[in-house]
């Protein structure tokens, strides 16, 4: 697998990235790097580092390469964090921060996800099967979760013990 991404810096400081395989070839990551990821990029939108804006550049079997925008202020400071951290330059830490990227998101769209995550003051938690499932499950091609996919993954009877927003299995998420 190409573990090189080339990157280039336009004069406006926004960055391009030659991603040489497409989103759903991206590698799992381990779910505790999800999650560290995860409290990364929030520290750094809490301390408003809202980084540049990013291009990100993916092969096409038909030719023209998919081109993925990451403009919003809230990602391009998530994608910072983790380009700070982990590097967006290998594939190992764009798989990291498009993963990161495509949780956030699919909890945005699909209200099922409701009973495995809790939001309070303190935080976000997130139920390990959820997590465990992101750091795994692949990205499609547009470099989201398939909601279906997710849904049939986590379908598998949870574990037992606290029930989902029960602190107890719950991976916090300051």
């Amino acid at each position: 697998m190409p573990s090189s991404i080339r990157v280039a810096e336009a004069p406006n400081g926004a960055l391009t990235y030659a991603v040489p395989l497409p989103p759903e070839r991206l590698p799992p990551v381990a779910p505790r790097q999800l999650l560290a990821a995860w409290e990364l990029a929030r520290e750094a939108a809490g301390r408003q580092e809202w980084g540049k804006p990013r291009r990100l550049l993916f092969p096409r079997v038909e030719g023209e390469p998919m081109e993925l925008a990451i403009a919003d202020r809230d990602a391009a400071a998530w994608a910072e964090a983790i380009d700070s951290a982990v590097g967006l330059d290998t594939i190992s830490g764009l798989s990291l921060c498009l993963r990161l990227l495509a949780l956030v998101e699919i909890l945005g769209r699909a209200p099922w996800l409701a009973a495995l995550f809790a939001v309070s003051r303190q935080g976000i938690d997130l139920h390990p099967a959820l997590l465990s499932a992101a750091a795994a499950m692949p990205l499609d091609a547009g470099a989201r979760f398939d909601e279906t996919g997710l849904r049939r993954l986590l379908s598998r009877p949870l574990p037992q013990g606290s029930p989902p927003g029960g602190a107890s299995s719950l991976g916090r998420i300051a």
